[in-house]
């Protein structure tokens, strides 16, 4: 009888509190923005896309960040760029933390702003600056690439979710201003897969669902998209017939994570696979492909 290979329910419990405080200080200051800088995770661009972005950015140019795509699998990432600017967005790709791509930003703006710079100039308004709103969702490195754009540490980063709270003016270089925003997530996730993707990349704390059942779909889609991954790191090719259970404990059976009773410890082996993942030990991987 062939296993059920089907992806396990999970309950997401997700309470984002400071959320719509931070949703109504964009709506506030949309109107002082010239355009928006949305920054994405190269990995899951969809997943970390906000849903209300589309209504918050108010019909704004705008600019995707495809962020993290030292992390990301080159040549889907590629697809990416290649499907946003197809809907009429301009892209960039980054790695915030090297600088790659981030040198190409202020040039990025300018051309995507450039009737806008050439009504200033027949006008006599030749210095007059830009204004940029940066959004995106918790967690997308979206304060680590403000830092780097602007050359030195005028946003505050960090790992935790929510770092950046209250509004932020940066002067980047003559002429262009950035608006950094907290990062927001929305009340309720379309999608458990949504939500499994934030948790997986730490775009929300994973501690919000179990880490085992986590753990046990992730095993599930890189049988899917990265089946060598799995091979290369845990030394076993992933039976097509196996749920993603099993495979965490033929994982944690190469890996020699045994309890007591001879059971082998798929829970500490869910935490290996998350942590790993993390660490970049699986290699570049994206999570999503464009439709």
């Amino acid at each position: 009888m062939m296993a059920d290979t089907s992806f396990e329910k999970m309950n997401i419990q997700w309470f984002p509190g400071h959320m719509t405080k931070a949703q109504r200080m964009i709506e506030d200051n949309i109107k002082l923005v010239d355009a928006v800088c949305e920054v994405l995770d190269a990995r899951i661009p969809r997943a970390s896309r906000n849903p209300d972005i589309d209504r918050l950015a108010a019909g704004k140019p705008r600019l995707v960040i495809l962020n993290r795509c030292d992390l990301a699998d080159p040549a889907v990432t590629k697809a990416w760029t290649a499907a946003f600017r197809a809907q009429g967005l301009a892209v960039l790709e980054t790695d915030a933390r090297s600088g790659k791509g981030v040198a190409s930003f202020a040039p990025a703006v300018r051309e995507l702003l450039s009737d806008k710079l050439k009504a200033y100039e027949s006008k006599g308004q030749t210095g007059r600056g830009l204004k940029v709103m940066v959004l995106g969702i918790p967690n997308v490195g979206k304060s680590t690439f403000i830092n780097k754009v602007a050359g030195r540490k005028a946003a505050a980063a960090g790992d935790k979710p929510g770092v950046t709270r209250g509004r932020q003016w940066i002067n980047i270089d003559r002429g262009l201003d950035l608006l950094d925003t907290p990062g927001i997530l929305w009340p309720k996730f379309d999608s458990q897969e949504v939500g499994e993707m934030l948790a997986v990349t730490n775009a929300i704390k994973s501690e919000v669902l179990d880490r085992e059942t986590l753990a046990a779909n992730f095993m599930l889609r890189l049988r899917e998209l990265y089946p060598d991954a799995i091979e290369k790191r845990y030394g076993f090719v992933p039976d097509p017939d196996l749920n993603g259970f099993e495979l965490l404990e033929q994982a944690a059976k190469k890996r020699g994570f045994l309890l007591s009773r001879g059971e082998y410890d798929t829970e500490r082996m869910a935490n290996t696979l998350l942590d790993e993942y993390h660490a970049g030990k699986l290699g570049r991987l994206s999570l999503e492909r464009p439709e």
